[in-house]
């Protein structure tokens, strides 16, 4: 008894463990508040789980408190909390038993300590004696492995893991193979060219290789050009210097594939598997932060959700990770997502620690160097950059006087687009917890092409990490150009209103260029043309045409489509009342509600948060007024919701500085981009903030809360563990 209390005292004291709910199946009455700790490898664990079952297991308390939970020590010992693979005498592997009792794989967490990390993994208790280093990360060729079980997608917390075999050297088969090192390998190369290579012979991915018939492997990409005037007519008297047409593009799959997603079924089988239609493989880097701050419960959050990212990519899909504090340290090179790649991969992310300080800038460029050494390329690529805190190195803060930081600094040249080399790597930025530096993570996503989500609650962060890889696993348009040309011969351009996305207008006035890039499937963009109209003598005027050039990313080819003309009726009088398009009147407040956001966080940035409230109120009630508002728009709606939740961020200048500034530019960059991002409540099913999911990101989002406790309801029960870790501590 007094062992299990001085090992208790000690968790306790290391704050190493997080509170687990009991579940609403525990036959204890309502009043008894039953907690449990668990550590950062006990709540990676499965073995934590019952069977079959969709809640964690919460064993009958001999006391209303805390006390050292018999099942964890025991799934500790059973389970290797390293590879997450059973641990089980006789099965051809050496099994390590630390001086803190738990256990691992041999050849674990000799990898683990090779550069003398004598530190447990499970209750990061110090060692004395550590495993000899000089064990490679395979097991004994010749030794049997463990077999691959096949889990139920709903088990367990950590059931998008799948537990894989490590594979067995081939004396042929791996002569060529590239396999994966510990992130505590005894150095890199110079250059990163040691990607695994491609194999062309596959031109498509997915969850799984398989062949597919003539009607889907063929089928094309397509784009829909919509065009809206905000009026039909208009007297052929009148002139008009700024009329507005708006310009709707949606990234479209065939029909076949359409068909393919209409059939899956809505229930739990559906989330079995991600659509099997073709799709564009990518390789994909994630630069995440393992610095001091994000030791515990977040640290073991990213390990779960960089889980999910490894179990849902495709056996073409490449993923390399960067683990950044002090210094940055490339886990592996960019590796396929095969069987064996996803296990090789899961066991360098949970062999991370957190310690040190925080160096984005290093990070993000050894993740730019792995695209650019690249022997060999996927047809998309992106970073994802995760931090929860402010980089110490490469810039200053801001504020009190000091000038705003140069965050260009952060991103090397071949990211930005600085080097004018043609090369742009969009960066998703992640800003995690209250103490990020949300304006430099915003800007690092801006400046690169990414978006940048404000990760408030802990618990939401696979939720994240899924909405964006649904989104990049679904990638259908690439580097789309939209061209607008003046058709009548006295007609010229006065704006093109296009948010973040690059855009010019030609000295002759008469035509203009919209640089979008990538599109996603079933992806939606909207701009606003602006032209100069004469008065004419004729019953119609011609506007404008609109032509996209865009790339299939399966097929390599260029692609060109044009629209028909935009024209308006020209009557001699105005007949009746004249009617506003909804659909231009819809965007006409998005780019409103945005303008009014960024004038807001600049009021802030100065300090005058009255000011900064005004002006959010103010835009809410021009709004108001709207046709859209009036017709009960959804999302009208959406951004009176936002707008409003902004400005109770900008109560107080601690609220603003905890929550209030992330939020906003969170939402900044969802509008200028056009582009779901992750803010508030923002991935949950009811929130208003979903003007910009698309199906595939939905899709990935569900199948994610559903593995979390088995149902989409689970990740609500889990939100309440860990809100009150995201709560800002006074400054």
């Amino acid at each position: 008894m007094g062992s299990k209390w001085k090992k208790a005292k000690v968790a306790l004291g290391l704050n190493l463990c997080m509170f687990v709910p009991r579940t609403l199946d525990d036959d204890f009455p309502p009043s008894t508040v039953v907690s449990e700790r668990l550590s950062d490898a006990a709540l990676l664990s499965p073995a934590n789980w019952e069977k079959g079952s969709s809640r964690p297991t919460t064993p009958v308390p001999s006391f209303h408190g805390l006390r050292l939970s018999k099942s964890s020590s025991k799934s500790s010992k059973q389970t290797c909390a390293i590879c997450l693979t059973k641990m089980k005498q006789g099965s051809g592997q050496a099994i390590f038993t630390a001086e803190c009792s738990h256990s691992f794989h041999f050849h674990c967490i000799a990898s683990n300590v090779k550069h003398g990390n004598q530190i447990c993994p499970v209750c990061r208790a110090k060692w004395k004696e550590i495993p000899l280093s000089g064990s490679s990360l395979e097991p004994i060729q010749g030794r049997v492995t463990p077999s691959p079980i096949n889990w139920p997608q709903n088990d367990a917390l950590m059931a998008v893991v799948h537990r894989l075999p490590l594979p067995l050297p081939h004396p042929r088969r791996d002569l060529n193979r590239r396999h994966i090192v510990p992130v505590y390998q005894a150095s890199e190369p110079g250059v990163f060219d040691d990607d695994e290579s491609l194999n062309h012979q596959h031109a498509i991915s997915g969850r799984s290789v398989c062949s597919e018939s003539t009607e889907d492997t063929d089928a094309v990409r397509a784009m829909e050009i919509k065009t809206y005037p905000e009026v039909s007519s208009a007297p052929r008297s009148n002139t008009y210097s700024n009329f507005t047409v708006l310009v709707h593009l949606k990234a479209t799959a065939a029909a076949a594939a359409s068909t393919k997603r209409q059939n899956l079924s809505r229930n739990q089988a559906s989330l079995t598997q991600i659509s099997q239609t073709p799709r564009t493989p990518v390789d994909l880097v994630t630069v995440l932060d393992v610095s001091g701050s994000m030791a515990g419960t977040k640290l073991a959050l990213l390990k779960r959700a960089m889980g999910f990212v490894i179990q849902n990519l495709g056996a073409n899909d490449r993923l390399s990770v960067i683990a950044f504090s002090s210094t940055a340290r490339r886990l592996f090179p960019l590796c396929k997502m095969t069987d064996s790649g996803r296990q090789q991969a899961l066991q360098a992310v949970n062999s991370l620690v957190a310690n040190g300080g925080t160096n984005i800038a290093e990070g993000l460029r050894k993740g730019a160097k792995i695209m650019e050494d690249r022997k060999e390329k996927n047809p998309v690529a992106n970073i994802i950059l995760l931090s929860d805190g402010q980089d110490n190195y490469t810039v200053g803060g801001s504020g009190n006087g000091q000038p705003q930081p140069n965050y260009h600094l952060l991103l090397p040249a071949s990211i930005s687009g600085r080097d004018n080399s043609g090369f742009q790597i969009p960066v998703h930025a992640f800003g995690f917890g209250a103490d990020h530096d949300a304006s430099s993570m915003h800007s690092i996503s801006e400046i690169s092409g990414g978006t940048f989500s404000f990760i408030e609650t802990e618990a939401v962060l696979q939720d994240a990490f899924a909405q964006c890889i649904g989104g990049l696993l679904s990638v259908v348009i690439q580097e789309l150009q939209v061209a607008i040309e003046c058709v009548h011969p006295d007609l010229g351009l006065v704006s093109l209103k296009a948010g973040s996305y690059p855009s010019r207008l030609m000295a002759d006035g008469r035509r203009g260029f919209i640089d979008v890039g990538d599109l996603y499937a079933d992806e939606e963009r909207d701009f606003l043309v602006s032209v100069n109209i004469p008065a004419t003598s004729s019953s119609e005027t011609s506007l404008i045409k609109v032509k996209c050039v865009y790339k299939d990313p399966l097929t390599q080819e260029t692609a060109t489509l044009e629209s028909d003309e935009v024209k308006i009726e020209r009557p001699e009088v105005a007949a009746g009342q004249v009617v506003i398009s909804l659909e231009v009147d819809r965007q006409r407040n998005r780019l409103q509600a945005a303008d009014a956001m960024a004038q807001a966080r600049t009021a802030a940035e100065r300090g005058d948060l009255t000011e900064a409230v005004s002006i959010l109120e103010n835009c809410r009630k021009i709004l108001s007024e709207t046709v859209s508002a009036k017709s009960h728009d959804r999302l009208c709606v959406a951004l009176d919701a936002e707008l409003k939740e902004m400005q109770e961020r900008m109560a107080s200048r601690h609220v603003y500085e905890a929550s209030g500034r992330a939020y906003i530019l969170s939402g900044l960059s969802s509008h200028s981009w056009q582009r779901a991002t992750a803010r508030g409540d923002s991935t949950d099913s009811s929130s208003l903030v979903q003007a910009y999911q698309t199906p595939s990101m939905v899709e990935m989002l569900t199948r994610s809360q559903a593995m979390l406790l088995g149902s989409p309801s689970g990740q609500r029960l889990l939100q309440p563990l860990l809100s009150y870790r995201s709560q800002p501590s006074p400054r």
